[in-house]
């Protein structure tokens, strides 16, 4: 079955996040070791960002590293990291018109990486083209841990009162305060969890899991999440007379 034929280009997701899961297991069943599966990984970025560029979708939100990943074995996180700093090609983005950024505690990446990711912030900010959002060292209890911090401080210093206080204060206060929340979350590998992602942003996001390893999810699996999301009825705790 095709599945792009029977996408709606009108009702594409405005924000689509993924939790990029299986590259170790991918790599491991066909004999090699997980650093291949993240590098085949790697380049699956690629291309589901060049196709959800063309397809109109406004954000892409990539899980890369959780901050619960710094505990892999050491020589595991030293080639993620070196696998990060050489996929990061400047060229793939300005091409496609893409924004790139990140969210996380990044201060606590490589210098090199750092300033790899920092460079490509820049020479792409003038981009105005889909925006392509990497989360690194990242997890929704680091995120909303430092929403609340900065917000006693503006409490503390008598800017905000307490009763003041609203979602759309926390949501300003959050890492990913510049897009929408996500339309539709992808988890891929098979697992049936948010593992610390975006969870104060998916409260009402539509979720889509597949049995497929993130290097095996091509072009033709994004198409199948979209139709899928397509089918759904977004009420947001309303009934379906009051959205019809």
């Amino acid at each position: 079955m095709q599945y792009k034929e029977q996408i709606d280009l009108n009702r594409i997701p405005q924000h689509v996040a993924i939790i990029m899961d299986g590259n170790g297991r991918w790599a491991k069943m066909r004999g090699h070791e997980r650093s291949y599966g993240h590098q085949v990984g790697a380049e699956t970025v690629h291309v589901i960002a060049e196709e959800a560029a063309r397809l109109g979708i406004k954000y892409l939100t990539l899980y890369t590293f959780s901050t619960e990943n710094w505990n892999r074995p050491s020589d595991e996180v030293a080639t993620l990291m070196s696998i990060l700093f050489e996929s990061i090609e400047e060229d793939i983005f300005m091409n496609n018109n893409i924004t790139f950024r990140i969210i996380g505690d990044v201060k606590k990446l490589p210098n090199k990486v750092r300033e790899r990711l920092e460079s490509c912030i820049n020479h792409t900010s003038k981009n105005t083209g889909m925006c392509l959002t990497l989360a690194l060292s990242y997890s929704s209890h680091w995120e909303i841990t430092e929403a609340a911090r900065q917000i006693a401080v503006l409490v503390q210093k008598g800017e905000l009162a307490p009763e003041q206080i609203t979602c759309n204060s926390i949501s300003e206060h959050l890492t990913t305060y510049y897009m929408p929340n996500p339309d539709l979350l992808i988890r891929t590998g098979g697992e049936v969890r948010l593992s610390n992602y975006l969870l104060w942003q998916c409260a009402y996001s539509e979720l889509y899991f597949c049995e497929t390893y993130w290097p095996d999810f091509r072009e033709e699996e994004l198409y199948k999440a979209i139709c899928d999301y397509q089918k759904r009825e977004r009420r947001f705790g309303k009934i379906s007379e009051q959205i019809n």
